[in-house]
């Protein structure tokens, strides 16, 4: 009896994604414009750290409790683990990286984290940097209430908060001190004099 051995077939590859799961985006990222094609089931998180090397944004849980990852998109803190990257058309995203230029000083809540020594190992410091920065960019000074559920949404394992919050409170107190003066020159004139 003899053996028939069948054709040797040419190896066949399936596909990443169907050709409609591919999108184009269009997006700001730390004031740079960026066009990408994309899977529809591409998180935020692996677009930023695997496509646009930005990998000061971490990747922890992976279920958007411990707020390492958390990004400004249109200037509101998000979970980019729970986040598509078709869902950012049109957006503006700043991640840590955006903050301060190397060749810049850093901003007001960045130099609080270091003076107050807000972080330890540093892991989950880009999400605290990135919630911190949204509260001192909002039109009025957010109350004790707002600045807990903020920070609510962050776990470090390192500091006992205690930095964290001391840090926060300096960035927001130099920031709305800072526009309080600006709005009434006058007042930090008097003020200044007095103190002489």
């Amino acid at each position: 009896m003899t053996s028939v051995t069948p054709a040797a077939r040419p190896a066949r590859t399936p596909p990443l994604a169907e050709p409609s799961g591919w999108h184009e985006i269009h997006l700001t990222v730390n004031g740079e414009p960026v066009t990408a094609q994309v899977e529809s089931r591409l998180l935020l998180s692996d677009f930023l750290r695997d496509r646009l090397r930005l990998t000061g944004t971490h990747v922890g849980c992976e279920h958007g409790v411990c707020g390492a990852c958390t990004v400004l998109v249109d200037g509101t803190p998000v979970r980019s683990c729970l986040t598509l990257a078709v869902q950012c058309e049109g957006a503006e995203l700043r991640t840590v990286e955006g903050l301060a230029r190397p060749d810049a000083p850093l901003t007001p809540v960045q130099e609080a984290f270091h003076t107050c020594h807000g972080m330890q190992c540093g892991f989950c410091t880009p999400g605290f940097l990135m919630t911190a920065t949204a509260l001192t960019e909002q039109d009025e000074r957010p109350d004790d209430t707002e600045v807990a559920d903020a920070l609510s949404g962050h776990l470090c394992r390192c500091t006992g908060y205690r930095g964290i919050r001391r840090a926060l409170g300096r960035a927001l107190d130099e920031t709305y001190e800072t526009a309080t003066d600006s709005q009434h020159p006058q007042h930090s004139q008097q003020d200044s004099r007095q103190g002489e």
